[in-house]
């Protein structure tokens, strides 16, 4: 990847994590450019994410910020190389703005994922029709083919054999808005039952009269980045893209918020029960 080319997701994932170190030791960016024998320039792009870093350089400052831990070294040592990696969906170009892609990244580099939608169903649980009509009523025709088929391609994380995990909670009247012919609205809610069995899956449903506070009903996602130890990053969606929260104190506040709702809401077999009594519903 070109220098160009960055920060990416991943570049800046690694930068800060090697600036919260770099702060905890108690050193300064002259420090670890003296280390590494070279500009301070070098180091504060590398702690930007705007350049990656040389196996051996990283070893330097390991030692020099007394990081011991082989299995979180061998972590960071992964994401260093990652940032080069280049994904199935970077092909889609344009079509797929910066927002979109990070969170693409975060779900590819992630073991699972808590998400909460007040207002649509989660990406990975919609039938190819369903989305086909979110995109078609919001994009340029000629994107929405390529749009679909990169969501469908997602969907793939949810192999049974896999090793992701998606627990969603959806909020009830999201399952009363399901735009289309009444054979559109069976599909989808089947499809939710279907998946509802995947053992990768848990799915419940947030009843309306569920005592929660309202400032909890925010989208979020919540993900469970791979590494040694796992850390949980939260990302908040909004009109225009997505927001990134990395920091301990605000990504507990939404793990909170996560565990209150999962508590108002159904339990996984009566979440299927709803939603079949839907499904009995729209066949009358």
């Amino acid at each position: 990847m070109a220098q160009s080319d960055m920060p990416t997701m991943r570049s800046r994932r690694l930068g800060n994590e090697l600036r919260r170190l770099r702060i905890e030791a108690g050193l300064k960016v002259t420090d670890a450019a003296k280390a590494l024998e070279c500009g301070q320039p070098k180091v504060s792009q590398i702690e930007n994410g705007k350049r990656g870093i040389r196996p051996l350089d990283l070893t330097v400052l390991f030692n020099l910020y007394g990081v011991e831990d082989e299995a979180y070294q061998a972590s960071l040592r992964r994401l260093a190389r990652e940032i080069h990696k280049v994904d199935w969906w970077s092909s889609q170009g344009h079509l797929l703005h910066d927002s979109l892609k990070d969170y693409l990244t975060l779900e590819a580099d992630s073991d699972a994922v808590r998400t909460y939608e007040p207002s649509v169903l989660p990406g990975l649980l919609q039938t190819e029709a369903y989305m086909r009509a979110i995109f078609e009523a919001g994009q340029r025709p000629e994107n929405v083919d390529a749009l679909v088929e990169t969501r469908m391609k997602r969907k793939e994380l949810l192999a049974p054999t896999g090793d992701f995990r998606l627990r969603t909670v959806i909020d009830a009247p999201v399952l009363h808005r399901i735009n289309g012919s009444r054979q559109v609205v069976r599909e989808q809610l089947e499809y939710l039952l279907k998946a509802a069995q995947n053992p990768s899956v848990t799915l419940q449903v947030l009843p309306v009269s569920a005592a929660v506070p309202t400032w909890q009903y925010v989208p979020v996602h919540i993900f469970t980045l791979r590494g040694e130890p796992p850390a949980d990053v939260a990302w908040l969606e909004h009109m225009t893209g997505g927001t990134l929260l990395e920091q301990r104190r605000d990504v507990q506040v939404y793990v909170q918020g996560w565990n209150d709702l999962t508590a108002a809401a159904l339990s996984p077999s009566e979440s299927r029960r709803y939603i079949r009594g839907l499904l009995e519903e729209s066949g009358s």
